[in-house]
């Protein structure tokens, strides 16, 4: 049973948990539901509760990040497309920061950033338009370390310096600036894993386990260590079906 209206302690709870992970537009209650939204991440969220000590619910409407939640849902009616419920205020504290992430990275959030950023850019000469794919790379990688949580998904690797935005589909070869700054287009390797991802040395398979070229040298495939397979989506999975049909063409 929702709470509706909300009591003081459970609508000052929902303001802190929106409020600490960036939804900070408070847009009202509808029968105990307090929805809002935010100036940086896409959709819509709100939350309820059955009492001061929950369980507490969320609601989300964005498709992408409830297919990448992968969470059960809660058997309650309610706005959105799929609702959660939370044992306890640290558990929905926990998977509201992964929520904002992907709210700040899907679907075309690097792509709406990038326009606003090169919007009245001069993109004639050749230098000029270095400046605008420099930028739209420098976004690119942003947004990958908000996905990827700032660590490499192989090695576990979370020095930034030793991080790379490691295009899946390079960039010359997509055809729109969408699917250049797709996050679902990118990994975010540490630098040796890039190198090898970037010349064709290796890519990885549907299981996210890595494929290794036979032009690969012993020596630098012992080097090539790794802890866990990268977690894949399926926008991942396509986009590596074309990387794995043209990597080991590329290596020398």
């Amino acid at each position: 049973m929702i709470q509706s209206p909300q009591s003081f302690v459970v609508a000052e709870e929902c303001h802190k948990v929106a409020w600490q992970n960036g939804y900070r537009r408070a847009m009202g209650e509808v029968e105990g539901w307090a929805q809002y939204s935010s100036t940086t991440a896409r959709g819509t969220v709100w939350f309820a509760a059955a009492g001061h000590e929950g369980p507490w619910l969320l609601a989300l409407e964005h498709a992408g990040i409830v297919e990448e939640l992968n969470l059960p849902h809660a058997d309650v009616a309610g706005p959105g497309l799929a609702r959660y419920a939370f044992p306890s205020l640290a558990a929905l504290y926990s998977v509201m920061s992964r929520v904002y992430q992907l709210g700040v990275t899907l679907p075309d959030g690097p792509l709406e950033e990038f326009r606003a950023a090169v919007a009245g850019l001069p993109k004639t000469t050749e230098g000029e338009r270095l400046v605008v794919q420099r930028i739209g790379q420098n976004i690119f990688r942003d947004r990958l370390m908000t996905y990827w949580q700032g660590r490499c998904p192989l090695t576990g690797i979370t020095d930034p310096a030793l991080l790379r935005a490691s295009h899946i589909i390079a960039w010359r070869d997509c055809s729109t600036d969408a699917e250049r700054l797709n996050v679902h287009n990118g990994l975010l390797l540490s630098a040796l894993w890039d190198a090898a991802f970037d010349q064709g040395l290796v890519t990885f398979d549907d299981d996210g386990h890595p494929e290794f070229s036979p032009k690969l040298s012993e020596t630098a495939r012992a080097e090539l260590r790794w802890h866990a397979p990268i977690p894949l989506t399926d926008k991942h999975r396509v986009r590596l079906a074309w990387h794995r049909a043209s990597a080991f063409s590329l290596s020398p």
